[in-house]
């Protein structure tokens, strides 16, 4: 929380510890976060509690990916100097002020929260869903609360749980009867959320469509070969469908030239380049990005 020492606003953001991390999360809030370490106070949680409303059945593979998410922080260009990291099961406040928070929400609110619908759903849990999964929305409002966080850099898909946490800190504040706790605002990046490499809209390491961050130049490769792009451009010369192509979903999310993949759009639809000239131009960026051709090689 700012104070008259350092003033800067206050970042709270983090990530299950379910797994490393993959090119979503690089494009829908680590980048945002290795900027905001300068001009910001942040605090990134490693989330290895709420990781196991999921995985309580499987408690090590929670254990074991709190290193694996902490070294993919370090080899984004998180430097501990600028960003403080927290293990989330080290704080036990947060679970205290979550049971708090249980209290001014209610269950129908929780399951009408669109993040957690398409949670469910993914995981096909119907109505088996562990208790503290469907809390998820109190519990993230507590990690950013706790921090007094004003703002949160976040993927698309995760900006209803910011919306969630505001309306409970608008009731804390009114049953308090003045502003204790400051509302937060999601930052999503232009490219919100990045598809899954076989076309379904969101990259998750569940579903094997992501591109982890220590993914081998080779593996990035053959994953870009692998990318669903429009199933009725068969030949070259014919007209294709930009919206919706992977392809061009990463481009746009990576390609710092704008103006050249515009026009490489353009002749997409007109009909010309085919499909490999596409892929081709994504499979050389990797070379050539600078935002990732300095970091460590567990990147690249």
């Amino acid at each position: 929380m700012p104070t008259d020492l350092d003033p800067r606003p206050v970042v709270l953001t983090g990530d299950r510890t379910t797994g490393p991390l993959h090119l979503g999360h690089y494009a829908g809030s680590l980048r945002n976060r290795v900027a905001l370490q300068h001009s910001h106070r942040q605090y990134l949680l490693l989330a290895d509690t709420q990781a196991l409303t999921d995985n309580a059945s499987d408690p090590s593979k929670v254990r074991r990916n709190v290193l694996e998410v902490a070294l993919d922080y370090l080899s984004v260009g998180i430097d501990p100097a600028q960003t403080t990291i927290c293990v989330q099961s080290g704080l036990p406040a947060l679970a205290e002020l979550t049971l708090l928070y249980l209290n001014f929400v209610t269950v129908a609110r929780l399951e009408r929260n669109p993040t957690i619908k398409d949670e469910i759903q993914a995981r096909g849990f119907g109505r088996d869903i562990p208790a503290g999964f469907l809390c998820y929305p109190a519990a993230q409002a507590a990690d950013i609360t706790a921090f007094k966080a004003s703002v949160v850099p976040v993927g698309e898909d995760q900006a209803p749980l910011i919306e969630q946490t505001n309306e409970i800190v608008r009731r804390l504040n009114r049953q308090i009867g003045r502003d204790v706790l400051p509302e937060a605002r999601a930052l999503i990046p232009s490219v919100g959320r990045l598809p899954g490499i076989d076309g379904r809209a969101k990259m998750s390491k569940s579903q094997g469509n992501a591109i982890p961050l220590s993914a081998t130049p080779d593996a990035i490769r053959d994953a870009v070969r692998r990318m669903y792009t429009d199933p009725g451009h068969l030949r070259a010369a014919d007209p294709g469908i930009v919206e919706g192509n992977v392809v061009f979903t990463y481009l746009d999310a990576f390609d710092d030239d704008h103006a050249a993949v515009e026009a490489l759009k353009a002749h997409y639809r007109r009909g010309g380049p085919g499909d490999a000239v596409v892929k081709r131009r994504l499979k050389l960026l990797p070379l050539t990005w600078n935002h990732l051709s300095s970091l460590p090689s567990r990147i690249f």
